[in-house]
């Protein structure tokens, strides 16, 4: 199945805005030392036209789109900080607790951002995610699991429902589910997505499983999910390792041109 590829290319100067909202921190706000130290880097990097990580090209992916009237939900048993302490997606005042969302503070035009941890109940969550994502077409939906093994109890509504409705009803969702995947020797149920799986559950167009290895081919996979003429849901195969990996840098000339690319 092929189609022209959708334009998910972004302007630099619309990125370089996205990162100076993501590495402000308001004024009297007591930000963690180890976050706050990261964000001058990060600011000068999409300044200058550098190279990115994984957590950074997900958070311009978001702000990018939320620039353009998108509004961008997240939801997962850790998403906020992200499982691995990469996103960062609201920061916390050491002091008084209180909870700043840089994604919220893009300009007064923006779409809503929504981040969520959710509770232990992978059925509901993905359910009520996936109903999200129904009701609101225009709108990123995501749901992440926290390890991707995690997915197995909310299989059934995979099978009843993600994998299945276009066919059964006619309905197409752009739901995300991120599937942390990868052997880094955290045990059963901590390591492996089931890959295998998804691809078995693969027929005649109905869902797209990814397995990305690079930031920009993220940051396009989820701009691609609203900028695209179909609808389907995407399965992404998540890194572990690949989040701090000092070879799984994309620059930001990747991420202002081109789109994804089915094959590297």
């Amino acid at each position: 199945y092929t189609h022209e590829p959708a334009d998910t290319g972004t302007s630099r100067e619309v990125l370089i805005d996205v990162a100076r909202a993501l590495t402000t921190v308001p004024e009297g706000f007591d930000l963690n030392r180890k976050i706050a130290r990261k964000l001058p880097k990060v600011f000068e990097t999409v300044e200058q036209g550098g190279d990115v990580d994984w957590a950074t090209a997900e958070l311009l992916a978001f702000g990018t789109l939320l620039t353009e009237g998108t509004p961008v939900r997240i939801s997962g048993q850790d998403s906020i900080r992200g499982t691995f302490s990469q996103r960062h997606a609201a920061w916390f005042d050491t002091k008084t607790q209180e909870m700043y969302i840089p994604l919220q503070h893009l300009g007064p035009e923006q779409a809503r951002f929504c981040a969520y941890n959710s509770m232990l109940s992978e059925a509901a969550v993905l359910g009520f995610d996936y109903g999200y994502s129904l009701v609101e077409p225009n709108m990123l939906v995501i749901w992440e699991a926290q390890f991707g093994d995690f997915a197995n109890g909310a299989q059934v509504v995979i099978d009843q429902f993600i994998t299945s409705a276009l066919d059964k009803w006619q309905r197409g969702s752009g739901l995300v589910m991120l599937l942390p995947h990868g052997y880094e020797g955290q045990g059963p149920e901590h390591s492996s997505a089931y890959l295998e799986r998804y691809l078995a559950a693969c027929a005649e167009n109905n869902i797209q499983v990814c397995n990305l290895t690079t930031p920009a081919q993220y940051f396009h996979a989820l701009r691609r999910q609203i900028h695209n003429d179909i609808r389907r849901p995407l399965i992404v195969m998540s890194p572990k390792s690949l989040l701090r990996h000092k070879r799984a840098m994309s620059s930001i000339d990747e991420l202002v041109e081109g789109h994804f690319h089915e094959i590297l």
